[in-house]
């Protein structure tokens, strides 16, 4: 099984709202793609501002990651003030 994370930081007045359409849009489509086992989407204030958000999902292999998002498997959902620019993937003992 491999883990798939992603962070990204959003104005904290626009956080709910981020995580809410993300949720029904992205997780949405991670969820319904054959090999992903689940996604969750985590976020945290920060208190400067800034709310991080991580994109949380489990595959069943890196093949099954690639078949959805491509050998580019940059995430990059708009309306962020920033972003990482790649995803990391970890093997799930």
């Amino acid at each position: 099984m491999i883990a798939r994370m992603w962070r990204g930081w959003v104005a904290t007045d626009r956080a709910a709202e981020y995580v809410a359409d993300l949720t029904k849009t992205a997780l949405a489509e991670y969820r319904q793609t054959p090999g992903n086992l689940t996604a969750q989407m985590w976020s945290r204030d920060l208190g400067d501002g800034r709310t991080e958000v991580v994109a949380a999902s489990w595959w069943e292999s890196l093949e099954a990651i690639e078949g959805f998002a491509g050998e580019d498997s940059a995430f990059a959902p708009d309306g962020l003030l920033d972003k990482e620019t790649t995803v990391s993937h970890y093997e799930v003992a």
